[in-house]
């Protein structure tokens, strides 16, 4: 099923590579700075957290005696957060977005998630670069540690893209679903430590928080990002096994309603 899926996909590389591309230009392409706003809209973000968290707040992060601190941490976890959510939310209104190409045109409908999928990256990887040249500047660059972030990254994307298909499928059958979704997404933000780091919760609590396995992954990226070395790769097994059960229940409720999508749009 995964094969063939993949293969599909791979077929239609050219149709995925130009949606991806049109949807870009199309965000900035009526605006006068056009993609320059691609940079400023993130780098005006980075900025707000890592110096007005951080200097004008005065926030500290327990155990961490640099001023930015706590601005790394928490541009670190929210970054990573907006990936994940992203891919999700996106994830929910892409069929029904797209019911028209569904209609006219005979593709792989696995597009679609997939074309999801390479415009948050690419969001992502812009916002990210300006974050960590950020760090390069103030001089609290990770080094070696940052190769870290690709098999963190890579779970937590395979995670979002196999709740984004199942979002976006149950979506379109079940209208709830989407409000259903946008409602977890805001409790899931907050029962991850984001904002706030694990060693303040009280102790009958953090079994709890630990047992998400969007900890693991965020924590893995602030930690990496504040320097403090390699993430516990023991840790990420379990977030890796919800990523890749989640993907496989994607993909077998995808393959089962693809024919009806079209149907029901």
């Amino acid at each position: 099923m995964l094969i063939q899926l993949i293969r599909a996909a791979w077929r239609s590389r050219g149709f995925i590579v130009s949606s991806v591309r049109r949807e870009f230009a199309a965000r900035y392409g009526n605006s006068l700075l056009g993609s320059a706003w691609a940079v400023i809209n993130p780098l005006a973000m980075v900025a707000v957290y890592m110096l007005i968290f951080s200097q004008v707040m005065q926030a500290r992060l327990p155990g961490e005696s640099g001023t930015l601190a706590y601005g790394i941490y928490l541009c670190a976890g929210i970054l990573s957060w907006g990936l994940f959510s992203e891919i999700i939310q996106r994830g929910m209104t892409v069929f029904l977005d797209h019911a028209n190409l569904l209609k006219k045109m005979n593709f792989p409908r696995i597009c679609l998630p997939l074309i999801v999928l390479l415009n948050a990256g690419m969001n992502f990887a812009i916002i990210y670069g300006l974050f960590l040249l950020l760090l390069l500047v103030t001089g609290n660059f990770p080094g070696a540690y940052l190769l870290a972030t690709l098999p963190v990254l890579a779970i937590l994307c395979v995670f979002a893209l196999g709740l984004g298909i199942v979002a976006g499928v149950l979506n379109v059958f079940f209208r709830d679903a989407g409000q259903f979704f946008g409602i977890l997404l805001q409790f899931w933000f907050w029962f991850t430590p984001i904002v706030y780091p694990l060693s303040i919760l009280p102790e009958a609590i953090r079994p709890f928080v630990l047992a998400n396995p969007l900890t693991p992954l965020l924590m893995s990226q602030q930690a990496i990002a504040l320097g403090q070395g390699w993430p516990q790769w023991s840790a990420l097994a379990a977030p890796a096994l919800c990523a890749t059960l989640a993907l496989v229940v994607a993909l077998a409720l995808f393959r089962r309603r693809a024919d009806e999508i079209v149907d029901e749009l």
